[in-house]
């Protein structure tokens, strides 16, 4: 993927928030420093728009997301569709929440292309066989406050640019943006799955998938717990991957969320019971509803998991 750079080809998503920031409802800052931020749901209301252009900055500009409609049982759902050609780069290589930014008392995860400048972390880039090489970075931040000048300053540095070439857009789970770029998450989630589980991500080819987008709830937690039940009981994604049969069959009786040994518990539930220490929750959580896994060698399909309109219709009455 020589001069393919995911910052780069990002940088037209963040123009299209800079130049019309009320058609997007976002509010645009700059720092001391000469960086931008972009806030797409903490003082500003964001909504549907900049949470479809907030995933694709996610992605690095290598997808494409659109909103649909989705019927789950007896309730219809506003959904979001992912598509890749490049999904080791955009899933793991952009848009995994992989980078904890972490300077004073400010702490964000973070996702989008500025973490294949940083190389945050590590292993995962060692891991797909890429890196990127821009003048300009943009980064998402999931938080609840306004980074400072040395947070600004600081990111730019690792990502190795100049503070005036750093486009930092924030979101927080609590705003209708957020809600719908974790479930722009769908088939990220599955393949973080997968990949947590053996396959080589270099060796899936294409990846798509769709998930629900939950109504944002004034609680952070519930708000939270309620996307990830978008994942755990809405989220679907396929992939086609460069494997034998067997590896795949292997992979797609442990990879949905049924594998899960508390499946049919809402995330809330399961997330109160261990004080919101994610650590504390067991890895098969980590993952979503139903995925299809094609090989390419054989043309064959194996399907896994299912969708829970059940669940959904619990969460969404919280």
């Amino acid at each position: 993927m020589a001069g393919l750079s995911v910052n780069k080809l990002t940088m037209k998503y963040v123009s299209e928030l800079l130049d019309h920031p009320e058609e997007y409802r976002v509010k645009v800052e700059k720092l001391p420093c000469g960086a931008t931020v972009i806030d797409t749901g903490l003082e500003a209301p964001g909504g549907y728009l900049a949470g479809i252009k907030l995933a694709e900055v996610c992605l690095g500009g290598l997808a494409q997301c659109w909103m649909t409609y989705q019927t789950y049982g007896d309730t219809e759902i506003p959904s979001i569709v992912v598509a890749t050609d490049h999904p080791a780069i955009s899933l793991l290589g952009c848009q995994l929440a992989g980078w904890m930014v972490k300077v004073g008392d400010f702490f964000a995860p973070s996702s989008g292309p500025a973490r294949a400048l940083a190389l945050k972390p590590k292993k995962v880039f060692e891991k797909i066989g890429y890196k990127d090489d821009y003048s300009e970075a943009a980064i998402v931040m999931e938080t609840t406050k306004k980074p400072t000048d040395e947070v600004a300053r600081k990111v730019a540095e690792d990502c190795k640019v100049e503070p005036k070439s750093l486009y930092m857009l924030l979101t927080t789970t609590s705003s209708m943006a957020g809600s719908v770029q974790v479930s722009g998450r769908v088939v990220e989630t599955g393949l973080y799955r997968l990949e947590f589980l053996g396959l080589e991500p270099a060796k899936v080819e294409y990846a798509s998938g769709s998930a629900p987008i939950m109504p944002p709830h004034p609680d952070v937690g519930i708000s939270t717990a309620k996307e990830e039940d978008a994942l755990l009981y809405g989220g679907v994604a396929s992939y086609v991957i460069d494997e034998e049969d067997a590896k795949l069959q292997e992979f797609i009786s442990k990879a949905p969320a049924t594998a899960w040994a508390d499946y049919g518990k809402l995330s809330y539930e399961a997330l109160k019971a261990v004080n919101f220490d994610w650590s504390k929750l067991d890895s098969s959580f980590f993952t979503i509803g139903k995925l299809a896994l094609t090989s390419k060698k054989t043309g064959k399909t194996f399907i896994g998991g299912k969708v829970n309109p059940e669940a959904l219709k619990r969460s969404l009455e919280l």
